[in-house]
């Protein structure tokens, strides 16, 4: 009793703490740009704090922080599913799906579609179309092993990079830079609406992941273990995998592919508090969050007023990091 107390416990402390600075994020970043501004002038309808705050960086925090989150758990999840610690949002295709579908559309000059930029619905469309072919491939009657649906994920996604390169080499001058400045992932400030429907759309998804959390703890183990003691396997890898790739594949069409959050994140937490997903996916969500706003802080501020894409700062901040990590630790993680 004395050590589930102590579990219970660490928890909630890991779950407090990881909030802590989730809202201190939020709230912080953001005051911080090339202008200075103030929440009692904001608030009190001064210009231009007012819009500056509101319709300009909170926004852009808020969209930081959801897709932050949600490629953190993304990552959480592909890694227990696949049983691969290097697994990420990207490994099964779904993000080079939409990005291919953005890049169509930046190719064909499309600027609108159903009063939503060109770019978004492609590419959502193009995520959606790469899984529907890695379920296909994968599924064979009504089984479906994380063995096979890795191959076809990463047969599927080097089809559509190779596509992509094609597409890039083919295009005019302003096409070629506006592709390499969507695939280096980037995020900007959207309206409300569209914040609300990418939280109405992902959060759910969220919610259900974490609803298997027991589930994904013994899957981690291997499909054998989780099967022998009532899982379904196939079911669990497939809900999985739709769940995760209509995360992944909204956040992309919303802000390109950003590198390593799925990767860190998960990572670093599996350090601290160790496999239990019941930890860790809430708190990969809430530092995910924090970590892509802290990010896209720094991308923001760093050359004011140019801005470097947030995929390259989560890069280069994310790749030493986990270089540091695997030196650090060099047993293996997984129980």
């Amino acid at each position: 009793m004395e050590n589930r107390a102590l579990t219970r416990r660490g928890f909630w402390l890991a779950i407090a703490v990881s909030a802590g600075i989730a809202a201190a994020t939020l709230c912080i970043a953001p005051l911080v740009g090339s202008a200075s501004i103030s929440f009692e002038r904001a608030f009190a309808g001064a210009s231009p704090d007012k819009e500056i705050l509101f319709y300009t960086r909170l926004p852009r925090v808020l969209l930081a922080l959801l897709a932050g989150g949600a490629l953190g758990v993304a990552g959480v999840l592909f890694q227990a599913m696949l049983r691969d610690a290097l697994a990420t949002p990207y490994t099964l295709g779904v993000s080079s799906g939409a990005a291919l579908g953005a890049v169509i559309a930046i190719c064909m000059g499309w600027s609108e579609v159903a009063r939503l930029p060109a770019v978004w619905v492609c590419a959502f469309l193009g995520a959606a179309l790469v899984l529907t072919l890695v379920l296909g491939i994968a599924t064979e009657g009504k089984r479906m092993s994380s063995f096979t649906l890795l191959l076809a994920g990463v047969s599927i996604n080097t089809i559509c990079l190779a596509c992509i390169l094609f597409l890039q080499y083919i295009a005019t001058f302003g096409q070629t830079f506006a592709i390499v400045r969507w695939m280096m992932g980037g995020i900007d400030a959207v309206d409300y609406s569209t914040l609300a429907w990418l939280g109405a759309a992902v959060l759910p998804a969220l919610g259900l992941i974490f609803a298997k959390a027991r589930e994904w703890n013994l899957m981690a183990v291997g499909e054998e273990w989780a099967a022998a003691r009532g899982v379904n396997t196939s079911r669990l890898i497939l809900t999985g995998y739709l769940l995760g790739s209509f995360i992944a594949g909204s956040i992309t069409a919303i802000t390109g592919p950003i590198a390593f959050v799925g990767l860190i994140v998960p990572h670093a937490l599996r350090l601290r508090l160790g496999a239990d997903h019941r930890i860790l996916i809430p708190c990969s969500f809430l530092l995910g969050s924090s970590f892509l706003a802290i990010c896209d802080t720094m991308a923001r501020t760093v050359l004011a007023p140019t801005e470097i894409p947030v995929g390259v700062v989560t890069a280069l901040l994310g790749g030493p990091f986990f270089i540091w990590l695997l030196r650090s630790k060099r047993r293996s993680l997984w129980l």
